[in-house]
């Protein structure tokens, strides 16, 4: 489990630092109340402390591999890089959904792991324990950004993929598990190893027959093992 985030004021950045172990809900009312006010701060000081708020995805790897013993993993913004493409051309096939917001749901959708990190349904967390910690995240992060710069749109984007209702919050619900499965199939090829366990989590959980018919595509191209 990734350490919880705290935020602390730091000369030019709003930064957010690592503890030792996730924080009360009293120290992270106290946190918020130490942080600088956004009202306060000008346009581009709010831009440069959400992009440097995400410098952590570009550096923290996906818990997933590093359970699994993969060196060098891929980060979590390797992850939602390429989902972001997968939203592009999948979306292409359902001329039905708005590509520009399958986009930006892909770019979103793990954003608030940039202050929690990237908590697996293994780590001694409840599936409630996540969301209210991913959901104050994006309140944060929506204020860091401020509603002028689409901090609210951030949030209710973020929501949306959560919810998992629209029709482009099911695709990209599906692209998510593509994405994973066809970075595990290109592990098994690179190292040997035998990542099964992340095609058996997905196997019939996709919603569209684009995921549907990716996942076969992903599935059939697996190193082919001998029979034990």
């Amino acid at each position: 489990l990734m350490p919880a985030l705290c935020s602390v004021v730091t000369p030019g950045f709003v930064s957010f630092v690592s503890t030792s172990q996730r924080p009360s809900s009293a120290s992270r009312t106290n946190s918020k109340t130490r942080a600088l006010s956004m009202s306060d701060r000008t346009p581009a000081q709010r831009a440069i402390d959400f992009l440097h708020l995400t410098q952590s995805l570009k550096t923290t790897p996906r818990t997933g591999w590093v359970n699994h013993g993969i060196g060098n993993p891929e980060s979590i913004a390797d992850h939602m890089y390429r989902m972001s493409l997968m939203a592009m051309v999948a979306s292409k096939e359902m001329p039905e959904l708005c590509q520009a917001k399958c986009v930006n749901l892909a770019l979103i959708h793990d954003l608030a792991e940039a202050l929690v990190g990237d908590i697996t349904p293994n780590d001694p967390v409840t599936k409630e324990e996540k969301q209210k910690l991913e959901s104050d995240a994006m309140a944060k992060i929506r204020e860091v950004l401020g509603d002028s710069l689409g901090g609210d749109t951030i949030e209710q984007l973020w929501h949306e993929y959560e919810d998992g209702i629209t029709p482009e919050a099911k695709l990209l619900k599906d692209l998510d598990k593509l994405e994973m499965i066809q970075q595990a199939g290109e592990y098994e090829h690179t190292t040997g190893k035998d990542l099964s366990d992340f095609f058996t989590s997905t196997a019939g959980k996709f919603q569209t027959k684009v995921g549907q018919a990716w996942e076969a595509e992903i599935v059939s191209r697996r190193p082919k093992r001998d029979a034990q």
